[in-house]
């Protein structure tokens, strides 16, 4: 069994651990998180050290992977590109709970995360570092543009398209065929009838776009 390093170790990175040790495919050889101190730990894994030890930790322990546990869209990409850069080469893994259904024809990218109770439907192409929460539910031929995300509850329908970086709310509702922008924030709860454009936060029922926003701006 591979060891691999956990990126993050706040209440994201505890469900990801929680994925890793239920789905048996990887050991954990810690977490890397620069915003906390080596030796303090998560569910009993100890953070080893900042994001730029990274390349002395791969040796010293062995590390054959990483999978990055930040919540945040924008700064999940950040952060897997700054490594992509510091350890070129190093893969990034996956993790699917074995309680998560996915369905024939369907593909899932490196770094991408599914969670207990999620549905992908067949032909579904899920892209890099996504993270598919639990209960979520995509639709047959539906597809999620790298960095995008489904929270908690959320069900679309057939043949939808998640934009790079987007980030769909809890419980909301897609119809038949939507397409959400680029780096776009639908709120949680809303239930999108019509297309929401790039760069655009939408919430309510039925959804409206309710102003613009910047890639990096905080959503969660």
């Amino acid at each position: 069994m591979e060891n691999i390093v956990i990126v993050g170790s706040s209440g994201h990175a505890k469900v990801v651990i929680d994925i890793v040790e239920q789905a048996g495919g990887y050991r954990i050889a810690g977490l890397i998180d620069s915003f906390r101190p080596p030796g303090e730990e998560t569910l009993g894994y100890a953070v080893l050290g900042a994001e730029r030890d990274l390349p002395q930790l791969v040796d010293k322990h062995g590390i054959a992977g990483l999978l990055v546990a930040i919540g945040d869209n924008h700064a999940r990409e950040n952060v897997t590109a700054g490594l992509a850069a510091l350890v070129p080469g190093l893969p990034r893994v996956s993790a699917v709970h074995p309680a998560a259904r996915v369905g024939k024809a369907s593909t899932i990218g490196a770094g991408t995360v599914v969670m207990a109770g999620a549905v992908i439907n067949p032909s579904c192409a899920i892209g890099e570092g996504c993270i598919v929460n639990t209960n979520a539910s995509l639709d047959h031929d539906g597809v999620m543009d790298d960095f995008s995300s489904l929270a908690p509850g959320v069900v679309t329908g057939g043949n939808c398209r998640i934009g790079r970086g987007a980030a769909i709310g809890l419980g909301a509702l897609l119809r038949h065929r939507i397409a959400v922008g680029e780096h776009s924030v639908v709120g949680a709860g809303a239930v999108v009838l019509h297309d929401v454009e790039p760069y655009t936060v939408a919430y309510g029922n039925p959804a409206r776009r309710i102003r613009t926003r910047a890639a990096d701006e905080r959503y969660l």
